[in-house]
């Protein structure tokens, strides 16, 4: 008999909701859990967008939601969250603040709902895909769930390339 995975918090809140849903599965190893080496995994690398969590000097935690190839521009970020200053949350604290761990860091079912920014790119996609979380999982569903799901905003917040 095939073992039956175990459902991460995500996917949980996801199938409680009735959102439809894809599940990706992919090798992982300790020495590459960026997004590049999962989207090199994928059919679809575009649409795999990576989860940061950063902190606000008025909010505290914040989470956004990028294109796994680019970078996250903390300036626009503390804008649009109405902060003065954001910085990375230190990766020791990760799994406290979020009940994730790197590199299964999912923007669904955090410990918390924190506020939430996707980048504006994600609007255009059919599909996107972040972590289902847990290590090895990836979800893909329609860019207006995720948005529903985190209360999130869809803003600019990349960094110039």
């Amino acid at each position: 008999m095939a073992k039956k995975m175990q459902k991460t918090n995500a996917i949980r809140l996801v199938e409680q909701r009735k959102i439809k849903y894809q599940e990706y599965a992919y090798a992982w190893s300790e020495d590459h859990l960026d997004a590049a080496t999962v989207a090199e995994q994928m059919d679809d690398p575009q649409a795999i967008y990576k989860t940061l969590v950063a902190v606000g000097n008025k909010t505290g935690p914040l989470v956004a939601v990028i294109p796994g190839h680019a970078a996250l521009d903390l300036k626009k970020i503390a804008k649009v969250s109405q902060n003065k200053k954001v910085e990375m949350l230190h990766v020791k604290d990760l799994e406290e603040t979020t009940g994730y761990i790197r590199g299964g860091c999912s923007p669904i079912g955090m410990k918390k709902l924190f506020p939430t920014f996707i980048d504006t790119g994600a609007q255009d996609l059919k599909e996107i895909i972040v972590s289902a979380g847990k290590r090895g999982l990836q979800m893909g569903l329609a860019p207006e769930d995720l948005l529903l799901l985190t209360k999130g905003k869809f803003v600019d917040i990349l960094a110039a390339e």
